[in-house]
């Protein structure tokens, strides 16, 4: 029988994924799970199963702050994309700094990205956010510079894409993490982008939501 509803067709794409990743072998903790699941469901790449790495309980910590918590994203894109109903449902505000102009003129001034800027204020206005940074690697090392100086995130999600301070961004970033025991997501690799960061943000909205059955 063809699967045409939306519902129906997202239930079975997960089984798909349980069942390959089954056959591979791998078996997720249960309090990652969800994540890990809903990321391959977004690239239809399995390399997330073992690139995507957690500080200990940091979905746990993710879930605690969600509801009237604040998520702030690196890229219009990505604040795009996060679950509006969820974001209702636990009054989760979302925001990005990218493209205000009082950002652009700062950048300029000190001649540094509009990324940097943008953490910047976020940092200053929603100390215990959830950071989302997808794109920008200078965005993710100015964060480890705020954790460094005393900022302490209810949860960093570090996946940028790209070949150029990616890697090594991310590294420092989840070193720093873990030393100050922020809550933390990451892809290691030059894996990501805005739509990871979007997935990773959205299983735990669900999840927030919905923990008698996160995957949806």
């Amino acid at each position: 029988m063809k699967i045409t509803k939306p519902d129906e067709i997202e239930r079975e794409s997960m089984a798909i994924i349980s069942r390959e990743l089954s056959a591979r072998g791998i078996v997720l903790p249960e309090e990652i799970a969800p994540v890990v699941r809903r990321v391959i469901h977004t690239t239809a790449d399995f390399d997330y199963a073992e690139t995507l790495r957690f500080t200990p309980e940091a979905v746990r910590h993710a879930l605690a702050a969600l509801p009237g918590g604040v998520i702030v994203t690196d890229t219009n894109m990505a604040l795009a994309g996060l679950s509006r109903p969820a974001l209702r449902e636990l009054r989760c505000t979302a925001r990005c700094f990218m493209a205000e102009d009082d950002v652009a003129r700062a950048a300029k001034e000190r001649g540094v990205t509009r990324a940097v800027v943008s953490m910047d204020h976020a940092a200053a206005l929603f100390p215990n956010a959830v950071y989302a940074v997808g794109n920008a690697p200078t965005a993710l090392l100015r964060l480890s510079e705020h954790i460094e100086q005393g900022l302490r995130p209810a949860l960093v999600i570090g996946v940028p894409v790209g070949f150029v301070n990616v890697t090594e961004s991310k590294e420092r970033a989840f070193s720093v993490c873990s030393r100050f025991d922020v809550p933390a997501v990451f892809a290691m690799g030059c894996k990501g982008g805005s739509t990871v960061a979007v997935a990773i943000c959205n299983a735990l909205l669900y999840a927030a939501c919905r923990p008698e059955n996160p995957q949806i």
